[in-house]
């Protein structure tokens, strides 16, 4: 039985049991909507080794490019922080806001008015069909986690955040938090 119902804005923790799944693997990811007919969500721990430049020549950013997940890996997704400057975006919770105008997004990030923690750049995304997230969290894939950091996730280090994150569940995931990605190294 699951105890917490997912929503938008909620965390799914991936279980130490997912091993072997090259996007899932110990991620962390942000609901970004969740309904009847699907959710959708941005893997906030996996940065890739492109820089906002590198995929789009004309932001002389170097903000990093996380993958968002494994559907659309051809498409860039953000979400930020900052509804008043960025039209268009929809809220997903607390202070964190999916897209909006992209050719304003970029005036922006160039004229310096936008900063790395106040946006966060994703190729690709997780999605989940209407009842395969409910299938996967009562096969006990994922762990669903209140986001205690609001907004500022998006400033959040992917580094140790999983960890972090298996931390705070306690009990046996204790033991899981030291342990090495690929348990054959233990």
């Amino acid at each position: 039985m699951i105890a917490v119902k997912p929503k938008k804005g909620h965390l799914l923790v991936a279980e130490p049991s997912i091993v072997g799944d090259l996007s899932f693997s110990r991620s962390v990811i942000l609901l970004a909507d969740h309904n009847d007919e699907g959710s959708v969500g941005f893997i906030l721990n996996k940065p890739l080794n492109y820089t906002l430049h590198e995929l789009i020549p004309e932001i002389k950013a170097t903000f990093k490019i996380y993958n968002g997940g494994p559907i659309e890996q051809d498409n860039l997704y953000f979400i930020h922080n900052i509804p008043h400057l960025i039209t268009g975006s929809i809220e997903i919770a607390e202070g964190i806001y999916w897209g909006g105008d992209f050719e304003l997004t970029k005036s922006l990030i160039n004229e310096g008015k936008i900063g790395r923690n106040n946006i966060r750049f994703f190729l690709g995304y997780s999605g989940w069909d209407a009842e395969q997230l409910q299938n996967e969290l009562e096969s006990n894939s994922w762990i669903i986690s209140v986001n205690n950091l609001r907004n500022k996730i998006i400033a959040k280090s992917p580094t140790d955040f999983w960890r972090q994150k298996i931390m705070e569940q306690g009990g046996d995931y204790l033991i899981w938090s030291n342990a090495p990605e690929n348990p054959m190294y233990n």
